[in-house]
């Protein structure tokens, strides 16, 4: 079925999350370490919203930056090292491939939303600086939400909140979690594989597997 809203993942989905490992650098910490503080973010919200919470993202990330940090050779005060890593989430940019996959998805006529696990301003900022952010008609966060993706209730608040049943939402990822969490919860689902690499079978599959946004817009041609 023909989605009539598109809703995208922001971090590592839309965003190229590799410069991060840059600032890690800068401040005198080793660059594989920014690939593990971010799996380490994702891994410590979802044990939290297990437990009934909803913490922010950006104070999650922060909190164990403090402690990824403090194990290297700095060059600069622990929290000013934090703050400077931190700071690199406003300079993100897009993934080559999604700009024009929003343009034509946008002409040809769906809906697009985003729904992060990050705050809705860090997708404002990013799709700003790329001159799409018109393309976007909501920026969800599941800080409105109540709790994390891949709990159901994010998936379940987005196509509320756009007024249409969940299996008219299509999830856009490059998560294998996020997308078996939108299956889970009555949404179509598409699986980012930028990486060509394989989708574990341990959770459920997408409805559709692409190798970049651009492709998405070809599935319903």
């Amino acid at each position: 079925m023909r989605p009539s809203v598109i809703a995208f993942d922001v971090n590592e989905t839309l965003s190229d999350l590799s410069p991060l490992g840059a600032r890690f650098v800068e401040v005198g910490a080793s660059a594989s370490a920014a690939p593990l503080w971010f799996a380490s973010v994702l891994r410590d919200g979802f044990a939290l919203t297990a437990a009934g919470e909803n913490p922010t993202f950006a104070g999650v990330a922060r909190e164990l930056l403090l402690t990824s940090l403090s194990e290297a050779q700095l060059n600069r005060p622990l929290e000013d090292a934090a703050q400077h890593v931190m700071e690199g989430f406003a300079a993100l940019e897009l993934h080559p491939d999604v700009a024009n996959g929003v343009d034509r998805l946008h002409e040809d006529g769906f809906r697009l939303v985003t729904l992060s696990n990050g705050a809705a301003s860090v997708a404002d900022r990013l799709l700003t600086s790329a001159n799409i952010r018109d393309r976007f008609e909501r920026l969800l966060s599941v800080e409105d939400a109540g709790s994390w993706k891949p709990s159901a209730r994010p998936y379940e608040y987005a196509a509320q909140v756009c007024e249409v049943k969940p299996e008219e939402v299509l999830l856009v990822a490059v998560h294998p979690w996020d997308v078996d969490g939108a299956s889970r919860a009555g949404l179509q689902s598409a699986w980012v594989n930028r990486s060509g690499g394989p989708f574990p079978a341990t959770f459920r599959e997408a409805t559709y597997t692409v190798s970049g946004i651009e492709e998405l817009a070809e599935l319903w041609e």
